[in-house]
């Protein structure tokens, strides 16, 4: 971390302030005169969330394509969705990006294999009898898509390429998991996402769209890739973040600005900063002042750091998968992140 917190907060302006708006400037950083050193106020605008004008202008920009695809893809039946951190309003750029995510309604992947094996051995399962029957149901009223689900992709992925290349100068057909389009008028990029949807054992028995799986189209590979479930992470975000009274979405702001900030190249995305934030206990930082923070979490991240297995234990917000035991090279990349925020609390308590 450079020591210089004056820089420091000077890019968390330039961030969070991308146009200089002299109001949006008065309503997030009129307050930090009460703060009297700079790495109190460095931690103070880390934590703080990016401006509403800001957001709002990203989420016109998702608008925008969402009208330009649903009016040319009327006869295709496709659903669009938002997924990522501006649905947290855990993003830490005022010209942020947003993902628009496609999916195709011609088929819909299943867990049928799952459904099917706990109905074999139902009184060893977790399920009670209504959700049982509910899985029995399913299984009895499944039936095998025969069309050809990868091209059913294919297709959708091309019609989002022809559409937005049809609207937008600035179009890269060429990423593997999204188109990727920037809006000059309202400056924003937006990552349009080929999907389908899988019906997961939850989704069955709860029949809640923030249970279903979401499959991402690889174009490739011409795969899609392992499902998650999106939704259901920025509920649980947002659930438990109003839960703390913001205090879990200013951990995650603050340590991904730590990591913008640092020095060294810190390779951790907001998929583990988010599933090492939610999982730290509600009761160690409930009611915790916002410096104080600081120490939480590199305390938390150094005990982390000091019990491997522990570590291994770190689920995704959405449950549905172990965070460093598929890289573990991003262990590494958490202790760096570990030290960066050790750094700030020396200088807190010099």
């Amino acid at each position: 971390m450079i020591q210089d917190y004056s820089n420091l907060i000077r890019r968390i302006e330039d961030r969070y302030n991308p146009d200089q708006n002299r109001l949006v400037e008065q309503r997030m950083f009129s307050d930090l005169s009460t703060e009297g050193r700079d790495v109190a106020k460095y931690v103070k605008m880390a934590m703080s969330a990016v401006d509403d004008h800001y957001t709002a202008i990203t989420k016109e920009a998702g608008e925008v394509v969402k009208k330009h695809l649903k009016d040319e893809q009327q006869y295709m039946n496709v659903t669009y969705r938002y997924q990522g951190s501006v649905m947290t309003n855990t993003h830490i750029k005022g010209a942020s990006d947003i993902d628009l995510l496609t999916f195709t309604n011609k088929f819909v992947s299943t867990e049928i294999f799952e459904v099917r094996k706990i109905l074999k051995s139902p009184y060893s399962s977790a399920y009670d009898s209504y959700d049982l029957t509910k899985l029995r149901n399913y299984a009895d009223n499944f039936s095998l898509y025969t069309g050809d689900f990868l091209q059913d992709l294919r297709e959708l992925r091309a019609s989002n390429e022809s559409v937005m290349r049809k609207w937008y100068d600035e179009c890269d057909i060429e990423k593997a998991k999204a188109v990727h389009i920037y809006n000059k008028n309202l400056k924003r990029d937006v990552d349009i996402v080929t999907a389908c949807w899988q019906d997961k054992i939850n989704f069955v028995v709860k029949e809640e769209e923030k249970y279903r799986g979401v499959s991402i189209y690889n174009k490739k590979t011409n795969s899609t890739e392992p499902s998650s479930c999106p939704f259901l992470a920025i509920e649980n975000i947002n659930n438990r973040s109003a839960a703390t009274n913001g205090r879990l979405k200013q951990m995650i702001r603050f340590l991904k600005n730590v990591r913008s900030d640092s020095d060294v190249k810190i390779e951790l995305t907001s998929f583990e900063i988010n599933a090492v934030c939610y999982s730290i206990p509600v009761d160690s930082y409930r009611n915790t002042y916002y410096l104080d923070m600081v120490y939480l979490l590199w305390h938390y991240m150094y005990n982390l750091l000091k019990d491997e297995n522990q570590l291994l234990q770190i689920k995704s917000v959405d449950g549905t998968e172990y965070v460093f035991q598929k890289n573990r090279d991003k262990i590494a990349e958490l202790r760096k992140l570990k030290d960066e925020v050790w750094q700030i609390y020396q200088k807190l308590n010099n």
